[in-house]
């Protein structure tokens, strides 16, 4: 089986190229791609496969957590799979329609002067805000959160101190808070500037990642909806930073998008992990 490792501004992913749409990712198979040390180490594993029937896109893209959980949308992963697909001539021009559970994604390209992607804008849609700092109860504590949809479901935190902010602690209390059916994305925030804001992200069935893009458009349309943050900023993110345009009409994401290796998994690991 052959794979390609890529991340976006650090979140990092196997791809697993399946064009006749014929592998299953089982939660095994996923969890053992993304195990460090005893895997291949990865935030998530996407299959790469023909666009849904209906959808008029160029590839599906299949997204599952770290822990084996299938996902809706992946902000980073989206623009993995357009530089995949854009890089070896599957897709022609400098727009990529990705399918994913969370609706059919429009990418845009940017080539290096090699040819090859470098950076990936992508219209991630118009986000469904919730509750805007609304109390949450966790062990007696009220904590004020921004809920929304960025396709996935997220729960934002503005915090002063995002260094000492409780993302290991609070993180997973709130992702799988009974207020979150299906459980959800937390991130926090603190605002630097009008346009510029720093984040840290707790994402549902991995943990810790140094990058999201879905949660950096949470973070900054939470951070515009406290009123300290434009509706164009820059995201800075522990694996790099993410543009963000909030648009009347939609919300854009610019980042990354990296290939790291490509290889041929041993078939007998294969055999025994699956």
């Amino acid at each position: 089986m052959r794979f390609v490792k890529a991340h976006g501004a650090g979140n990092d992913f196997v791809l697993l190229s399946d064009p006749d749409d014929t592998l299953t990712l089982t939660p095994a198979l996923v969890r053992a791609l993304c195990r460090p040390h005893l895997g291949l180490g990865a935030d998530g594993v996407i299959r790469l496969a023909p666009g849904r029937n209906g959808a008029g896109a160029d590839v599906f893209m299949d997204y599952r957590n770290a822990d084996g959980s299938v996902a809706e949308m992946c902000g980073n992963g989206v623009r993995c799979v357009a530089k995949y697909v854009a890089d070896r001539g599957l897709v022609g021009g400098d727009v990529v329609l990705v399918d994913t559970r969370g609706g059919v994604k429009a990418v845009e390209l940017t080539r290096g002067d090699d040819g090859l992607v470098e950076r990936v804008r992508v219209d991630m849609g118009a986000p469904v805000v919730g509750r805007v700092a609304t109390p949450i109860d966790v062990d007696g504590v009220e904590h004020a959160v921004t809920t929304l949809s960025m396709g996935n479901p997220h729960a934002v935190l503005l915090v002063d101190d995002l260094d000492g902010a409780p993302v290991s602690t609070l993180g997973p209390r709130l992702a799988v808070h009974p207020d979150f059916f299906g459980g959800t994305n937390v991130e926090f925030v603190a605002i630097l500037a009008a346009d510029r804001v720093r984040g840290r992200i707790w994402e549902r069935g991995v943990g810790e990642t140094l990058a999201s893009g879905t949660g950096a458009a949470a973070m900054a349309v939470a951070a515009h909806l406290a009123g300290g943050a434009d509706r164009s900023l820059t995201v800075v993110l522990p694996g790099g930073e993410l543009d963000v345009d909030w648009t009347d009409e939609t919300l854009w994401v610019t980042g990354p998008a990296v290939e790291v290796a490509a290889g041929d998994l041993d078939e007998a690991w294969l055999t025994t992990v699956a």
